[in-house]
This record gives structure tokens, C-alpha cells and sequence, in this order.
């Protein structure tokens, strides 16, 4: 299949947010697609995007993502843009997209994952298990509070978010003891040596499922920019994401929802973990499973099932 390639003069317009971490990712998203084509920058136009989940307001208030709204804070405004047509593609967050796209737009298209794991961040103190009870955590991730809550039940957790650098100012102000920020984040801005910070191991804490993944979303109608993008799809990653995502659609996951999981490959089998928590980290079910790669989606479903069983009624909003 040919493709009309973009041009200076008619450049291919890639969506995002405006924070450091979300440029970092369309400036890769960008770079992929000029070595794939062998196209200049100036064939691609990189369009900033206000989102509801970057309002200032709202993040100045310090209210849990929850009372705001869900994953679509971060989302809906880019996929107006695009269903509009003033942008091509947009680039995403895996770990911030809804399970279900809009009529009119696939997402499809995944560069291949980074690490996945969260990072212990403190100024201080160099594990969690070192930080002195009261101690006090901050993150808006209900995820990592029902987690921590659940292993180390003697901590404060507060609401806190921001940029990494706004999240190391309020460390220095004392907001908090410690925070969490993703790995892949650190490595994406280049922040790994600069941050003060301790990788957590999975068996420690479950990551956010699809964390560290990047996802491209466009069009459903846009054969040029479908064509494209499958020139820098990572199948491996697709394939992980593909098992992680139907276990959280079954879960009906959101923003209030505390859900971890993780798929990893080995061979031509996936090997899927999952973790289901009370938002106040009294209790937490976990159960893992393994099955062919073709299978993944399949796998993701039976293992919610599973967690579901064991949890009983009313352990999950909605179930």
C-alpha cells in the first residue's frame, strides 16, 4: 500500500498534552515515524492540547482524581480535537486511557514499553520500609495509597500531583515524606541520576496496568495515518497490553477503582498478574495465571473473574 507522506507543507499534526513527560512522548512518537519514512521534523506538527486534568484549578484544590472526574480527564478534550479533525494522531498514556475509545477512533498502535515499575521517591529515607511510622506518603494514584495502605497500614497518605518537579517542591516543602512517580516517566525525561529514588520491584507493588506503555490513537477513516503507524508498532507490546486491558474491562475499572496488574511474555506464552484492593488497603486479592499468547485477552478475563469470585459481592463498585 502506498501512503501520501506528509510534508512541511502539509505536515501530519500528533496531539498531546503539554507536560514535560507527554512531549517527551510525542517527541518519540515523532522520531519513530521520521526514521520509519525517512521524513524531515518539519513533516510533523506537534499540536498541545488543554486537557480537563491539566486545569490548574483543580489541581491546586488537591481533590482525589475521583472527585473530578475519571481517565477521560486526561483524554477527552485530544479526541474532540482529532474526531474534529484539527489534529492526525494523538499520543497517550496507556495507564490514563479508557478501556473503550470513542466511535470513530482506534488506538492501536503501541511503541514498545518501558519499565514498568513504580519508583520510591524521598528526600530522605531511601526504602519504604525505612520511612518511621506516621510517616506520610503523598500520590493521587489510589492505587499505590490502597497498596501502601495495605502493607504499611502506620502511614498518612495525602493527595499529590503535579509534575515531577512540582512533586519534588512539595517534598521540599514537607508536604509529604515520600512519593511515588513511574519509572518510565524518570527515563522518558532523562531524570533517572537527577531524582532521588528506589525502582520497586513488581512482587512488591503491582504496577497500573499498562504502565510505561505508550499508545497512539487516530482516526478509524484515515488510511494515511493507519499505514504509518503500523510501521512503528511493537507487537510484543500489544500483545501484553492486550491481556492487561480485558482483565481491567472486565474489572470495569476507573480512577476509583484500585486495580494492578501485569502481563509478561515468556516464549509463546503470557504469564498474567493481578491484584484487586479496598480503597483502604484493608484487604487485597491477588491471583496470577498463565496460557498462550493468542489467548491473552481470554486470560485477562478469567483472571478478573477469578478475583471477583474470591472477593464476593460488593468487594468492587459496580460488582
Amino acid at each position: 500500500m502506498s501512503v501520501d507522506l506528509p510534508s512541511p507543507a502539509a505536515p501530519l499534526r500528533i496531539g498531546t498534552r503539554g507536560s514535560p513527560l507527554a512531549l517527551a512522548q510525542a517527541h518519540e512518537t515523532r522520531r519513530r515515524l521520521m526514521q520509519a519514512f525517512d521524513l524531515p521534523e518539519a513533516a510533523f506538527e506537534i499540536v498541545v492540547i488543554k486537557t480537563t486534568g491539566d486545569d490548574r484549578s483543580m489541581i491546586a484544590a488537591d481533590r482525589p482524581l475521583k472527585e473530578i472526574g475519571n481517565k477521560g480527564l486526561f483524554t477527552k478534550e485530544i479526541e474532540e480535537a482529532m474526531l474534529g479533525g484539527r489534529i492526525d494522531i494523538a499520543v497517550h498514556s496507556m495507564k490514563d486511557m479508557p478501556v473503550e475509545q470513542p466511535v470513530g477512533l482506534v488506538l492501536d498502535t503501541y511503541l514498545p514499553r518501558e519499565d514498568v515499575r513504580d519508583a520510591f521517591v524521598s528526600l530522605g529515607e531511601k526504602t519504604l520500609e525505612q520511612l518511621p511510622a506516621g510517616g506520610v506518603i503523598g500520590t493521587s494514584s489510589l492505587r499505590r495509597k490502597s497498596q501502601l495502605l495495605n502493607r504499611r497500614g502506620d502511614l498518612s497518605v495525602v493527595e499529590f500531583r503535579g509534575n515531577v518537579q512540582t512533586r519534588l517542591k512539595k517534598l521540599e516543602d514537607g508536604v509529604a515524606d515520600a512519593t511515588f512517580l513511574a519509572m518510565a516517566g524518570l527515563r522518558r525525561l532523562g531524570m533517572t541520576e537527577a531524582v532521588p529514588h528506589v525502582a520497586v520491584a513488581p512482587e512488591e507493588m503491582l504496577p497500573a496496568i499498562a504502565q510505561g506503555a505508550i499508545g497512539i490513537e487516530r482516526r478509524s477513516d484515515d488510511a494515511r495515518a493507519e499505514a504509518m503507524l503500523a510501521a512503528i508498532h511493537d507487537h510484543p507490546t500489544a500483545q501484553r497490553l492486550t491481556a492487561e486491558r480485558a482483565f481491567l474491562a472486565a474489572l470495569d475499572g476507573s480512577c476509583e477503582t484500585p486495580i494492578a496488574g501485569l502481563a509478561m511474555l515468556e516464549g509463546e506464552e503470557i504469564w498474567l498478574r493481578g491484584e484487586i484492593l479496598r480503597g483502604d488497603g484493608s484487604e487485597a486479592i491477588s491471583d496470577d495465571i498463565r496460557g498462550p499468547v493468542s489467548e491473552g485477552a481470554q486470560l485477562g478475563r478469567t483472571l478478573a473473574a477469578r478475583l471477583l469470585e474470591r472477593a464476593g459481592p460488593g468487594f468492587l463498585p459496580g460488582h
